[in-house]
């Protein structure tokens, strides 16, 4: 029979199931990826449950900083970002600013690649407060609770030169609910900890219920990485995550899914929005990249931060603009200008040692840092040349006081001491 003539037959109600299970299952795993488990969505299976989806999308919606969609903004053919926020404040209050993100990654979502990237920015990463008038930088977790979503967004935006129009926060303490509710998931740390008195072995393949989960996200001190190990466990969580959501099982527990979600997520995605982003992006669930800023260690006032790099900031903003499909640009903002000031001023970023980074006004610029540190070293000369000069007066004394005393030159010059490094020269 031609391929012309042959005919279709209508599918069994087996099959209606399974498709409809099987569209159920990519509208949550769609929603979940694209904002990595900040929203939960349904098919049009049953009205129940696309009403709770909706319920629940509109509950997590920021109305405060609601944003418009453009035409063809979510067609299936362009790259989108989200920022991803995530804190441990309990549950989430939708009308105070209070709280720092230790968790701040950019979501790339690639139809092109047909997958999903995230790029983690470490808690501690100096950064200029964009909208505050206070000339200052601070840790990056703070724009937060300085200034809403609002101030952390223009933050991110300006510190990578990205464009960053749609977040999500995410409560990461209610949000492992979820973990149980799918039955858990399986992790083969690469160390061995003891976290919140559950053990974690490294090479061992272990099975972590959603308290477990969370401890295995939340460790640091113990990790040689750092902040840098944390992300990396926490990316892991919520990738396994959405795998597992993935399953028809977890169906099961959708109405706890969505009621956990609604109460532990904010974001300015709309439910339609949603549904465009679920329609059209359901294809790049299946795999996932991951990067992350590396930083410098240093110390602003006493504090530790961490410093990103001209070069690093610009090799990060890079990589997300090509995944958006924009052109890259040269980054120039306060972080570019305070590390070549820096620079200018003798702080190296090939050290290995631990170093203190000022904070310059904006009127500061490279000559005048130059010109100070000139100064600075030519003073510094200066000053060891007068110390070397008098231990060489110092030395004569008492050489010529052995000559007159009969002593010999020898047991002075063993008691020869400087000004500058011995209090008790007995007043010479």
């Amino acid at each position: 029979m031609d391929k012309k003539e042959q005919k279709t037959f209508p599918e069994s109600r087996v099959q209606a199931k399974k498709r409809k299970k099987k569209l159920i299952r990519n509208w949550i795993i769609g929603i979940l990826t694209v904002i990595c488990v900040v929203a939960a969505g349904a098919g049009f299976y049953a009205s129940h449950l696309y009403k709770t989806a909706e319920n629940a999308a509109n509950k997590a919606y920021d109305k405060e900083n609601a944003v418009k969609t453009t035409y063809g903004e979510f067609n299936g053919k362009k790259s989108f970002a989200v920022l991803l926020l995530g804190t441990d404040t309990g549950a989430l209050n939708r009308t105070e600013k209070k709280g720092n993100t230790d968790t701040i990654i950019v979501v790339v979502v690639n139809p092109k690649k047909k997958n999903y990237t995230m790029i983690s920015i470490p808690r501690d990463t100096m950064a200029d407060m964009v909208g505050d008038d206070s000339d200052d930088v601070q840790k990056i977790n703070a724009a937060y609770s300085i200034g809403g979503a609002k101030m952390t967004m223009k933050t991110v935006s300006s510190l990578l030169n990205i464009p960053v129009k749609y977040y999500a926060l995410v409560n990461m303490g209610g949000l492992m609910k979820l973990v149980s509710y799918v039955g858990g998931i399986y992790v083969t740390p690469s160390l061995t900890f003891t976290y919140n008195e559950i053990k974690f072995k490294k090479g061992v393949r272990q099975h972590l219920n959603g308290q477990a989960a969370l401890a295995y996200s939340r460790m640091r001190y113990e990790d040689p990485e750092g902040d840098y190990g944390r992300q990396k466990r926490q990316r892991e969580v919520i990738t396994k995550l959405v795998k597992k959501l993935a399953t028809t099982d977890s169906l099961q527990n959708f109405t706890k899914i969505a009621n956990t979600l609604s109460s532990n997520v904010k974001t300015n995605l709309s439910f339609s929005a949603l549904k465009s982003i679920l329609a059209n992006y359901s294809d790049c669930t299946s795999a996932s990249e991951s990067d992350y800023l590396h930083g410098y260690s240093a110390y602003i006032d006493e504090a530790a931060y961490q410093i990103a790099s001209t070069s690093e900031l610009q090799r990060v903003s890079n990589k997300i603009r090509k995944l958006l499909g924009l052109k890259t640009e040269t980054i120039s903002n306060r972080e570019t200008k305070l590390n070549a000031l820096n620079i200018a001023s003798g702080f190296n970023f090939n050290s290995s040692k631990t170093q203190n980074y000022t904070i310059y006004s904006e009127s500061t610029t490279t000559s005048e840092v130059e010109k100070k540190k000139s100064s600075s070293s030519s003073n510094s000369s200066s000053s060891s040349s007068a110390t070397s000069s008098k231990s060489r007066s110092q030395t004569a004394y008492n050489t010529s006081s052995s000559n007159s005393t009969g002593y010999s030159s020898n047991y002075y010059s063993n008691y020869t001491y400087s000004y500058n490094t011995n209090p008790f020269s007995g007043g010479y």
